[in-house]
């Protein structure tokens, strides 16, 4: 099996039919992957002349550019491996892959509506905070500013403060 290796972007060459298929989300999407556990999957291109032709890896590819990469890890496969890719890329290791960038978006999604619950629980204790206290409060004084701003809670102890309260995460 052909070892991956680092490949100049600017060499790449897609196909106008392929770029047709970007979808700006999925790189976006697979960009926060790269800058937080690197590229895991190289590309696939195919020798043409002086450049290569990309063969798999379109998204990863325009995520790599959009990072501001100059080169990015691929492997080098021949005409008729390049064939037989392009009539899998709809098969299992295709799905198994789109599989996981849903489950590593749904993962994101839940962490980002977390950190929104708690944002909002704190603003509301804020509020609440304040209005309880007299008119005439000394604000210097008042507890909601002795104390600080609160610190943010990580997701697993927002859901411990959940199950402890009765209350639905």
């Amino acid at each position: 099996m052909p070892q991956p290796e680092s490949f100049p972007i600017e060499k790449i060459y897609v196909p106008v039919k392929r770029k047709k298929a970007i979808k700006p989300q999925v790189v976006e999407e697979i960009a926060g992957s790269i800058l937080e556990i690197g590229q895991q999957t190289p590309i696939l291109v195919r020798p043409d002349e002086d450049r290569f032709v990309l063969i798999e890896g379109l998204h990863r590819l325009e995520a790599c550019k959009a990072l501001g990469e100059t080169t990015i890890v691929g492997i080098v496969v021949s005409a008729e491996l390049a064939q037989q890719s392009t009539l899998l890329s709809e098969g299992p290791e295709a799905d198994a892959e789109r599989d996981k960038m849903a489950r590593l978006k749904k993962l994101r999604l839940e962490k980002e509506a977390a950190e929104r619950s708690i944002d909002a629980l704190n603003k509301t204790d804020t509020e609440r905070a304040r209005s309880t206290s007299g008119a005439r409060e000394n604000p210097r004084t008042s507890p909601s500013r002795a104390s600080g701003p609160t610190p943010k809670k990580t997701l697993s102890e927002w859901i411990a403060q959940q199950k402890r309260d009765g209350g639905h995460y």
